[in-house]
């Protein structure tokens, strides 16, 4: 008995201007009985000859959107005179913008906290000892200086890397620095060796 009532009675578009809904009512489908308001907000800002013009002028399946933005912008107007729906999207435009300038600040915040971070546990695993990295060498065409030492194990030879190496370098021949060759002639490893 609901649902026959229901169907009989007129569109809310019909209802509001007191005439009575027709089989083919152009409003029926958009402004149904139980949404008054959403019409009576329609009629008030563009009227209803205007929107009946507007309805006929397009296809059938754009029809339902066009009465929600119609809807849509004659409730902000209601809300708004002036601005509508412009206001609302100008008001929403500068909330993201202020959201965004939040986010950047904090992500310089964060950039900050990282760079700081950084010198602050290289300095403390210097200062630890247990950094596990070798010396460099400032100028790579810069050979080592190299060292004699004498023990009771012999000697050795200690250059500036900090290695201890039983024997002279390739390249030397004695404290003197002169280049030496294996198989020829010095005191350096190979030096006057025996035959094997």
């Amino acid at each position: 008995m609901a649902t026959s009532s229901s169907s009989n009675s007129p569109c809310a578009a019909c209802k509001f201007l007191r005439r009575k809904c027709m089989p083919g009512c152009i409003f029926s489908p958009y402004f149904p009985p139980e949404e008054p308001q959403k019409f009576a907000n329609v009629h008030k800002i563009f009227g209803a000859s205007n929107v009946t013009k507007l309805l006929n002028e397009l296809l059938p399946h754009q029809r339902e959107d066009a009465v929600n933005s119609l809807a849509y912008e004659a409730e902000a107007r209601v809300k708004d005179p002036v601005y509508g729906c412009v206001g609302a999207i100008s008001f929403l435009q500068r909330e993201v913008h202020r959201l965004q300038k939040e986010l950047d600040a904090a992500n310089a915040d964060l950039i900050r906290y990282a760079c700081n971070e950084i010198p602050t546990t290289l300095n403390t695993t210097l200062q630890s000892g247990t950094s596990n990295i070798p010396p460099m060498v400032t100028n790579p065409q810069q050979r080592p200086i190299n060292v004699r030492m004498e023990t009771d194990g012999g000697s050795f030879y200690q250059n500036t890397s900090g290695f201890l190496l039983p024997f002279p370098p390739l390249w030397l021949d004695g404290p003197s620095g002169n280049i030496h060759e294996r198989g020829g002639g010095g005191g350096g490893v190979g030096g006057g060796g025996a035959d094997m």
